[in-house]
This record gives structure tokens, C-alpha cells and sequence, in this order.
């Protein structure tokens, strides 16, 4: 391990090296790993991973050390004795992120999370020795013998670690993670994959060959010196694809691609001449990463091309050091320079980039602008798995924006002041509504009004968690009395069908359970829907039957009968009636509106459901409805999947063993249009919510037996 930190850091201190790994050894002592190999093979492993990266000594030391405080007698203050503050403050971080942990309680995981960030963006190294060691325990997962355990590591790791690792550019562990943890919480989607994988190769392995050795001859015939390597889509990057997407195997296009390699900046855009010189290219199929660089400092031309026999040819133009960024992301920058080796800004700087923890830094402002710990958390999750858009202001500024961004994220994104203030947006000069998704190359300006509070439904106008975070601060400040009323009506009404009253009644039980300070803000938790009223009146009354807790603790379907437990609205109070609109079945995580019917009662619809253009002209029955934290997160609902299959024995078996495996309860199946080679059937499937579904759908199509799977509406 010295040889190699050597190699490419002649500075650095050996004996400063040998001391922390003296040092780990003697702590760690006895203790084995689930895999019954000594504990302390595990730092000496992610320390190896990090030379790979070639960071620096005391990122390397750190690595070695990363364990100690948290499993032996060691504390910081032995670490900065020996070692130094320096590795002392990066240890006590690892080891402070050690506690993010996915656990049911989803605000202790959201304050987990804020720590968390917070210590990455004072020092990235510590991020990086956090994937190394994350990434290490992935590869030995395998010998914990809990399956829950497993499973809880791997959701963690995909929902978390991979896409911050994304973030900041580190693409090699980002898939590696994934792949690891996706065989684990997905056996049966990955192996198909697999399956399907070497069956391609074997059908398709000349062409790519040939179309190889063809780029390499017309890019060398251009007098362009260059190196072709062919690439393979991951497991799980297609198995994201076949979500997003909503297509089959069959439909994916770029599952091989080639990576040509130049030497300069100039020879990129060359060598993209001379591929669409010798080939028709794909319309709307090029990108160009290298005068917009991604926010992870991503930069590359994508473009695809129809090669021979029709073959779609997806290619990636970049120079040595833009493929080294890529695959490497913020630790390709640490260097040897000036008597000194470290991270160096100015080799960023020369190759387009920018701060490495700029991306982390976003989530900070989150809680700069008035953002609990689990608005982070939600956003985090959403905007780290997002890819990005480029927009530009009058003046020229340019803006990145997640994809799928609206004028409202752009306003935040400019200043707080500007988003509390928009009342519209010109896009290219013509005025659009504000829930118009902006697109690559569009001019945004805002139109500005009197600041006043916005209503509760413009968080369904955002996908930054910076936008969002703001219109909920400002909302919190005017709906506090509001909230409280609701909560206590709902607290009122809970007790009432249980045959208990408030009058008389001291609620310091739920007080002291909740960690709520006054009445008032209890009710208020409960009006916001973090709290339910059966878990007020189960903490006031713990003498309840033990049936009757089971049943209030346990995921249920969603009842509708008291809308401030599954549903807000600008509009909505306790007592109101909904259903759920059997035309387009909404699930949790659908974007939902309102319609009144006849009898007042509200019928709850998807925002693309085709039905709602029949209420066009009656804008008065309309309702901006959300849901609750509450409904997405422990309810069931009913929807359904319509898939066309082969016509073979065991095919329907097959599906169901998918959707099973997924977690999806079938509570019906329904056959029809059989023909000669294929039939029609449709799934009644019980999902926790819209992410839910989309996995199951996903894990259909990726059976060879399934041709399509679509959510059925009708």
C-alpha cells in the first residue's frame, strides 16, 4: 500500500503510514467481521481503494483509521496526538456519518442526513473515505446473515451513497454501488437482465466489433489520433431506463456504446465532424457536455449515429483528462505540485470544472431557508437522482436547474426575494404558465410582484428543494392558527368515535411522546399530518384494546373519510369526502387534483387523467389536492397493471412471482384478447405508492416473456 501511495505522491510521510496502520491493528485486536476475517482487513481494504484514487496521505490515513473511534477505546484525542488535528477532524466526520442509517423512524434518518451533508461540504475527503468504506462492506455484504439487515444496507446504499457519489462525478463507485445493491434488493430483475445481456452479445457481438474497428479507421483516416473502447450498459442503469422509460428490453437503443478517446478539445468537435460526415445522425440525439459541463463536472459530446445493417451507433467524444474526471469525478484533482501534493484548484479550473461540493451545497441552502430535516431528506433524494437543465436569464446568466424544472425553481434559484415575489414568467418572451417544465437553452424572466404569502399548492410548480423549502417556510409563518384548528378538529374527531372526550383531558402523554412543547404545537403536527390522531388517542389512553393498536399501526388502505389525514389542500378541512376516481386510480406520489360532484363529494383524479377535460369550463369545481406524509407513507392503494404476454406455459406464473417478489399484493387478474402467439391481461395489484408501482412495472419488462406493461386508465 506504501509502494503504491509512493507512486504517485514521492512526499508523502512513510512514517506517518506505518504508524496508522500499527495503530489500526493493535485497536481492532481480536474483532472479526461477519465474514470471520480479522476487522482490521477491512481499513486496510478501503485504504487500498483510495490509492486507486491516488489521494492524499492524510486521506489515506484517515482510511486506515476510519473505524477506531467508533469500535475501540480510541478517542479523538489519541487521534490528534499522534496523527495530527487534521486526520483527527477527518475521522471524527467518517465516523459521525457512520450513523446515517435508513430506520423507520424517517425523522431521525432526515436529521441523520442534514448532519450529514453539513460535514461533507466542509471537506469532501470525507465523503470520498465514506464511499470507499460503504463501497468495501457492499462487496462483503453477502456474509451478514440477516436478510433485513441486507436489505436495509442495500436501500440505503442505492437511495443515498451512490447518487451522492454521482454527485460528485465519482462514476466508478457510483456503479459499482448501484450494481451491488441491486443485487441484493432485486435478484430476480438483475439475473433476467443478465440473461438477456449475454444473449445480445452473442447476437450482436461481431457488429459491435466491426462498428469498433470502423470508427477507429475513419477517425485515423481524418489524421485524428484516438482511442475506441466499447461499453456496456450496467444491470441497473438499464433497469432505471426500463422504469423511466416505460419500455421493453427490445425498445432500449443504447445498450452498447463506444467511448472514443482524443487528444485535445479541438479533436472532440473534429471527431464529431467526421462521425456525421460518415454517418446520419439520430435528430435530437447530441449533447454537448463540454461547453455546459454537468453540475458534477461531467464533460463529454454525446451523439448517436445508424451505422451498418441499421445499427444504432451511441458515441462519447472526450480527451484523456475529461475521461479520467468522468470516471473519477473531484478525486481526479488531487495532484503532485509544487513540493506538495493535494487537491489542486487550478487543474479543475483548466478543465472546465467547478467547487466539488457545489452540489452539496445546494442541500444547505435548504436548511438556510427554512427547511426541516425532513425537507431535506425528500429533496436530497429527488434532486441527487435527477439529471440537469441549462436556462439563461436576459442578461446571459446561465442557470442549472434539475430536469423538469419550472419558472418558480428558477426564481428561487436567483434569489429568495425573486421566488417570494414571482407572480409569472416570459420563456423566450412569451408569457407561460408557471408550471411549464423549462427546457435546454430557454431565457426566463420573471415577473414580479407584491410579496404576499403563496398558495399551498405552488409546491406542486417546483422540484428544487430549495424552491420547495421556501414557499413551506412562508406558508408555515401565515398557516400556524389554521393548522392548530385543524389538528384539534381531528383530535376532537378520533375521540369522539372512540368514546372519549378532550374536555378534562391533559394530553402531556403525547407532549412528552411527541417531544411537542405546547398543546399548540401538537396540534399543529397533527393539522400538518406528521402525526396522526390515533396515535394521540393511543398515547392519552394506553388501556386500548391490543387489537385495536395492531390495527391503527398496521398499513391499511387509504380511508378517505377525514381528508387531513391523506390529503391537503388549500381548500380542504376535516369531515370532507373524497374518493379515489376509479378512471385513473391514483396511488401515493401521483400529482392529484380535485373535482366536486353532485353530491359534494371530491373525486380524486391524476393530473393526466383524460376525464378532466370534461370539467374544463368549470373551474369552480376544481381542488388542488397533495398528499400527505402520512398517505405515502403508510397506506396500500389499489391500482392496475395491463400487460401483454407470450403465449406460453408458465408465462403468467412467471409475472406473478415478479410482482410478488416486488412486494405487490395481486388482489385480482383478469385474461382477455387472447390470440394465436400472445394474450391481454390485466393485474389488480396493492402498491405502497407511485415508486412502487413503476419498480414492479420495470421488473415486468425486463422478463423476456412480457412485451409490454403499461398502468391501465379507462
Amino acid at each position: 500500500m506504501i509502494e503504491r501511495v509512493k507512486a504517485y505522491d514521492p512526499s508523502a510521510d512513510e512514517s506517518l503510514l506505518n504508524r496508522a496502520y500499527v495503530y489500526a491493528v493493535r485497536m481492532h485486536g481480536s474483532q472479526k467481521r461477519a465474514s470471520g476475517d480479522p476487522y482490521f482487513a477491512h481499513p486496510i481494504e478501503v485504504a487500498g481503494i483510495l490509492t486507486d484514487y491516488r489521494l492524499d496521505t492524510a486521506t489515506i490515513v484517515t482510511a486506515l483509521l476510519h473505524d477506531v473511534i467508533e469500535d475501540t477505546v480510541a478517542g479523538r484525542a489519541d487521534i490528534d496526538r499522534m496523527f495530527g488535528q487534521e486526520v483527527g477532524e477527518l475521522v471524527e466526520g467518517v465516523t459521525k456519518l457512520s450513523s446515517l442509517e435508513v430506520t423507520a423512524d424517517y425523522r431521525r434518518q432526515a436529521e441523520n442526513l442534514q448532519k450529514f451533508i453539513l460535514a461533507v461540504s466542509r471537506d469532501v475527503r470525507v465523503l470520498l473515505v465514506k464511499l470507499a468504506d460503504r463501497l468495501h462492506n457492499m462487496r462483503t455484504l453477502q456474509y451478514l446473515k440477516t436478510p433485513a439487515k441486507r436489505e436495509r444496507i442495500a436501500r440505503e446504499t442505492l437511495e443515498i451513497y451512490a447518487p451522492l457519489a454521482r454527485s460528485i462525478g465519482c462514476h466508478r463507485i457510483c456503479t459499482e454501488l448501484e450494481d451491488l445493491a441491486f443485487a441484493h434488493l432485486n435478484p430476480v430483475a438483475r439475473n433476467a437482465i443478465i440473461r438477456r445481456l449475454e444473449t445480445l452479445r452473442s447476437q450482436q457481438g461481431q457488429a459491435v466489433a466491426e462498428a469498433s474497428a470502423e470508427i477507429s479507421s475513419r477517425l485515423g483516416e481524418a489524421g485524428l489520433d484516438c482511442r475506441v473502447v466499447g461499453r456496456e450498459k450496467t444491470p441497473f442503469s438499464i433497469w432505471r431506463k426500463l422504469q423511466r422509460k416505460s419500455v421493453g428490453f427490445d425498445k432500449l437503443s443504447d445498450i452498447y456504446g463506444f467511448r472514443v478517446i482524443v487528444e485535445s478539445e479541438d479533436d472532440c468537435y473534429r471527431a464529431l465532424g467526421v462521425a456525421h460526415r460518415a454517418w446520419p445522425c439520430v435528430p435530437e440525439r447530441f449533447k454537448d457536455f463540454i461547453s455546459l459541463p454537468k453540475m458534477n463536472n461531467y464533460r463529454s459530446l454525446h451523439t448517436t449515429v445508424v451505422g451498418r445493417r441499421g445499427m444504432r451507433i451511441e458515441m462519447q467524444i472526450r480527451t484523456e483528462a475529461m475521461d479520467r474526471v468522468a470516471e473519477e469525478g473531484v478525486a481526479a484533482h488531487w495532484r503532485y505540485k509544487n513540493q506538495s501534493y493535494g487537491f489542486d484548484p487550478e487543474s479543475q479550473a483548466a478543465t472546465g470544472g467547478q467547487d466539488p461540493t457545489k452540489n452539496l451545497r445546494q442541500f444547505v441552502q435548504v436548511l438556510e431557508h427554512g427547511g426541516d430535516a425532513e425537507d431535506l431528506l425528500e429533496h436530497a433524494k429527488l434532486e441527487l437522482f435527477l439529471d440537469q437543465v441549462f436556462v439563461f436569464t436576459p442578461k446571459g446568466r446561465l442557470i442549472n436547474l434539475p430536469s423538469g424544472a419550472m419558472p418558480l425553481d428558477f426564481a428561487y434559484a436567483l434569489h429568495t426575494d425573486i421566488g417570494d415575489s414571482c407572480i409569472g414568467a416570459k420563456i423566450n418572451g412569451e408569457l407561460r404558465p408557471l408550471r411549464t417544465p423549462l427546457s435546454n437553452g430557454d431565457v426566463v424572466e420573471i415577473v414580479r410582484g407584491v410579496s404576499a404569502t403563496p398558495p399551498q399548492e405552488w409546491q406542486s410548480l417546483t422540484v428544487t428543494g430549495r424552491a420547495r423549502s421556501a414557499i413551506r417556510r412562508r406558508i408555515r409563518l401565515s398557516e400556524k392558527g389554521e393548522l392548530q384548528r385543524m389538528g384539534r378538529e381531528a383530535v376532537e374527531h378520533i375521540f369522539a368515535k372512540a368514546g372519549k372526550t378532550l374536555v378534562g383531558i391533559t394530553l402531556r402523554p403525547a407532549l412528552d411522546r411527541f417531544a411537542a412543547a405546547s398543546d399548540g404545537d401538537l396540534y399543529q403536527e397533527i393539522g400538518r399530518g406528521r402525526i396522526s390522531p390515533q396515535q394521540v388517542l393511543e398515547t392519552v389512553f394506553p388501556g386500548l384494546a391490543e387489537s385495536e393498536r395492531a390495527a391503527a399501526a398496521a398499513r391499511t388502505r387509504i380511508e378517505v373519510d377525514a381528508a387531513s389525514i391523506h390529503f391537503h389542500g388549500s381548500v380542504l378541512r376535516p369531515g370532507d369526502r373524497l374518493k379515489l376516481s376509479a378512471c385513473c386510480g391514483p396511488v401515493p406520489g401521483d400529482r392529484i387534483v380535485g373535482i366536486v360532484g353532485e353530491d359534494d363529494v371530491i373525486s380524486v383524479h391524476t393530473v393526466d387523467c383524460a376525464r378532466l377535460a370534461d370539467f374544463e369550463s368549470r373551474q369552480d369545481l376544481w381542488r388542488d389536492l397533495h398528499w400527505t406524509p402520512e398517505a405515502e407513507r403508510n397506506t396500500l392503494s389499489e391500482t392496475r397493471l395491463h400487460a401483454t404476454i407470450r403465449d406460453a406455459p408458465g408465462v403468467l406464473g412467471q409475472a406473478c412471482t415478479i410482482i410478488g417478489e416486488a412486494g405487490g399484493n395481486i388482489i385480482g387478474v383478469n385474461m382477455r384478447h387472447r390470440h394465436t402467439d400472445f394474450f391481454d391481461v390485466d393485474f389488480d395489484v396493492e402498491v405502497r405508492d407511485a415508486r412502487h408501482l413503476t419498480q414492479i412495472a420495470a421488473g415486468l419488462r425486463a422478463c423476456p416473456s412480457i412485451m409490454t406493461v403499461d398502468r391501465f386508465q379507462g
